[in-house]
């Protein structure tokens, strides 16, 4: 008996290496994405980046787990993931909303952080969380900063603090191996926008609108001049947001010369505002592929 015992216990000694050598390779797997390498690659191949956009907790963590791995199953080539807030400056009525509900079904910081540590594993795409800068201040931001690239984010993008106010931002995200993503606006001078191209990492997020998230009936023209005005100030790759809901608009940006074409108010009311969360998903998926289908890839 004392024998069965040991030789039980030696098989099982030997199969723990294993275990551990999956979890080894799948953190050295999720250490390895990189938003600005993804868009260099795409870049170099002459294709352009579909980003799209979710809200955690919307309509539940595990739905949003799922959601994530559809967006990367069609071909997403970075992932943005925002954290629910209950002030959100730079959200239009359908991201404020999701995040409402997602709050109020108990969506936290931490828990979006724990759901992300489960998800990011199995995600080809690099993760991009976007949140605003009072949860950051709260959790502390060396420690944030560390907390979501142990979970297997790549980048961070935070709207709500200017240029000037990047700094602590800036060297907590390059201490933990996080690239920090600006926007750019409308209404950003050809200085300024030299300067928030010079300091963003990973791309250049373009606003194409002079207001909050939504989706719109179409893309203004006066985006096409902006795209221009970054590229004449920088070569990083430049992503249209804000608005882009349908495949046409995608089109266009592309036809424009952006490098990347992102989408979220459409997404999070495709997958947040069904009836169940199963016809959510599928809802979502459906929109997906056709932006997916429009751009160059």
């Amino acid at each position: 008996m004392q024998l069965q015992h040991t030789a039980a216990r030696a098989r099982a000694s030997a199969r723990a290496p294993s275990r551990r050598r999956v979890t080894v390779v799948a953190t050295a797997v999720a250490a390895q994405k990189s938003v600005s390498g993804r868009m260099a690659e795409l870049k170099a191949n002459g294709k352009i980046a579909f980003i799209p956009f979710l809200c955690a907790g919307d309509p539940d963590l595990d739905t949003t787990a799922l959601a994530l791995q559809k967006l990367d199953a069609i071909g997403a080539d970075v992932i943005e993931l925002g954290v629910p807030y209950s002030d959100p400056l730079a959200d239009g009525p359908v991201i404020h909303g999701a995040a409402t509900r997602a709050l109020m079904k108990g969506a936290t910081l931490d828990a979006v952080v724990d759901m992300v540590r489960r998800v990011s594993p199995t995600l080809k795409a690099p993760l991009v969380l976007f949140t605003y800068f009072n949860p950051i201040l709260r959790k502390g931001v060396d420690n944030f900063c560390r907390q979501i690239k142990a979970a297997g984010a790549s980048g961070l993008l935070v709207p709500d603090i200017p240029l000037e106010e990047t700094g602590a931002v800036r060297a907590a995200c390059e201490a933990a191996g996080l690239e920090l993503v600006l926007l750019a606006t409308p209404t950003t001078p050809k200085q300024r926008m030299a300067d928030i191209a010079r300091a963003s990492q990973g791309f250049v997020y373009l606003v194409s609108v002079t207001g909050v998230t939504g989706a719109q009936e179409r893309v203004q023209a006066r985006v096409e001049g902006l795209i221009e005005l970054l590229h004449s100030v920088t070569d990083k790759s430049v992503a249209v947001g804000f608005g882009v809901s349908k495949p046409e608009h995608a089109r266009q940006i592309v036809e424009w010369g952006a490098e990347g074409v992102i989408c979220g108010s459409a997404l999070v009311r495709a997958l947040g505002e069904a009836k169940t969360p199963a016809e959510g998903l599928v809802a979502m998926e459906q929109l997906a592929k056709s932006l997916r289908d429009a751009i160059p890839h």
